[in-house]
């Protein structure tokens, strides 16, 4: 669905420097996380070490690539092996750039929301010797796009504070808008990842998620080889269309307009109707990934989202099974009868 391009909404602020974001984030955020994210001995995140440290009996949570079978033979009960974790660790962000995520009914862009969460999560990594690395989506303004395909932007994992924010400084460049009928291909980026990304680790998908179908499947092999985070950006005005009468809706990534009347209410509540159903569509595929899912909106409180998140994540290492991390509650009060409206593509 078309963003909004003539709401009365405030535009958005314009974003903070790369240094000065940073220097924000270490105060108000960083500092509190260090250690609740990524500890010296007990981490959130796991390495790829595979030292044998020990035995135990089998127990009904564990994974089966982990049984013994020849200790299992030998006593004639099911005993897993446990490993010493390796703390060096190397993370990916899988950043989607497309014009749909530069987009902000308030002061706060979702684009924004990103750069705040990608520049949080990777100096509290990087703080611990980790590296992080990322590809972007999307091609920078100037540069020449084939109809249908977007170049992607590759930095290697590294460890320094001036690797992170080169990694801000370049999701800051424009961005070209693709061919006429193209719009956002989610697969091709998770498909590049595939191929790159050798070593198992731990790979973000920060997206709104608002693509050319397919991506599913990649996400979901993706997520077979690696721990895999899925960052879903929405905003508050793709779940309802407020009454602001006649007005322009142009799509973000091709340009394409149309000129609808959002004073009507069977309008909207059609606009509700498909948010809902996108988003649950959106919520299955996900589930069916594997991926862990946290949802971040543009009103969000980043600290306390990821505080709430890495609750959750610890919660769900000791179940071992997914999870699904909602962004707010306040979800069901945007979209009338809808637990979790969805954001209209």
């Amino acid at each position: 669905m078309a963003e909004a391009a003539a709401a009365p909404t405030p535009a958005p602020a314009p974003a903070p420097a790369p240094d000065e974001l940073l220097r924000q984030l270490e105060w108000t955020v960083i500092r509190r996380l260090d250690g609740l994210l990524q500890g010296d001995y007990r981490t959130l995140w796991r390495g790829a070490g595979v030292d044998l440290a020990d035995l135990r009996e089998y127990q009904a949570h564990d994974d089966v690539r982990h049984i013994d079978w020849n200790v299992t033979a030998r006593l004639q009960q099911p005993y897993v092996r446990q490993f010493h974790e390796d703390r060096d660790m190397n993370a990916w962000f899988l950043l989607d750039l497309s014009g749909s995520v530069d987009f902000g009914s308030a002061d706060t862009t979702k684009l924004a929301v990103s750069a705040g969460f990608v520049a949080t999560l990777a100096r509290v990594i990087t703080r611990h010797g980790n590296r992080v690395g990322a590809l972007l989506y999307g091609s920078p303004a100037g540069q020449a796009v084939a109809a249908g395909l977007q170049a992607h932007g590759m930095m290697p994992a590294r460890a320094s504070r001036l690797h992170v924010l080169e990694l801000l400084q370049r999701m800051r460049a424009p961005r070209a808008r693709p061919a006429a009928g193209g719009g956002t291909v989610l697969a091709d980026l998770l498909r590049a990842a595939d191929n790159l990304i050798k070593r198992r680790g731990l790979v973000f998908v920060v997206s709104d998620f608002i693509s050319q179908p397919g991506w599913e499947v990649a996400l979901a092999r993706l997520a077979r080889r690696h721990d895999v985070v899925a960052v879903r950006l929405w905003d508050a005005l793709e779940m309802a269309l407020p009454d602001v009468g006649l007005v322009t809706l142009e799509d973000a990534e091709t340009g394409e307009q149309v000129f609808v009347d959002a004073s009507d209410p069977g309008f909207r509540e059609r606009y509700a109707a498909i948010a809902e159903e996108q988003e649950a569509s959106l919520m299955v595929s996900l589930a069916h990934s594997g991926a862990d899912v946290i949802e971040l909106a543009t009103d969000d409180d980043l600290l306390e989202s990821l505080m709430r998140f890495a609750d959750l994540r610890r919660q769900r290492a000791r179940l071992k099974v997914p999870l699904r991390f909602p962004a707010t509650q306040r979800r069901a009060a945007l979209v009338p009868g809808a637990a979790a409206a969805g954001a209209a593509r």
